[in-house]
Formats: C-alpha cells, structure tokens, sequence
C-alpha cells in the first residue's frame, strides 16, 4: 500500500507535537512542504492540516507560527 501523501502529513504531525508537545515554523514548513509537493493541497490534505492547526491555537505556539498558521488557513481555505 502506498502511502498517500495526507497520511504522511498526519504520521509526520505525530512526531512533531511528541518532540515537544508544540509545533515551530521549521516543522510546521515541512508539513506545508509535504501537502504542497505536487503544487495542490487536495481535500484529505485540507482535513489533515485543519486538524493539525486547530490543534495550534494563539499562545501555544510563537506569534510567527501563529501568524503563518492564518495566513496559510487564508489562502488555501483550510
């Protein structure tokens, strides 16, 4: 079974939430790395990252992760 690309997104979540419980701007590029591989972030893609964010609220991460979280939220309607 090959591994779908929103399925690596949420194993690679796991990870970074376990390190240190909080996400910074290097992990959370590389999760936008991987949803953005193939130029789309598709709807499993969206639901993924949804849950990942809604899991970042203001004050548990820093203010520029925060600030990208919405910026990126904006743009592509996550």
């Amino acid at each position: 079974m090959t591994m779908t690309s929103d399925m690596e997104i949420a194993i690679s979540s796991i990870k970074v939430f376990a390190d240190d419980g909080t996400m910074d701007m290097e992990e959370l590029n590389f999760l936008m790395g991987l949803a953005l591989r193939d130029g789309v972030i598709d709807t499993d893609e969206k639901r993924v990252l949804r849950s990942i964010f809604d899991k970042c609220p203001k004050g548990s991460v820093s203010d520029k992760v925060y600030e990208r979280i919405c910026l990126i939220r904006e743009k592509h309607n996550i």
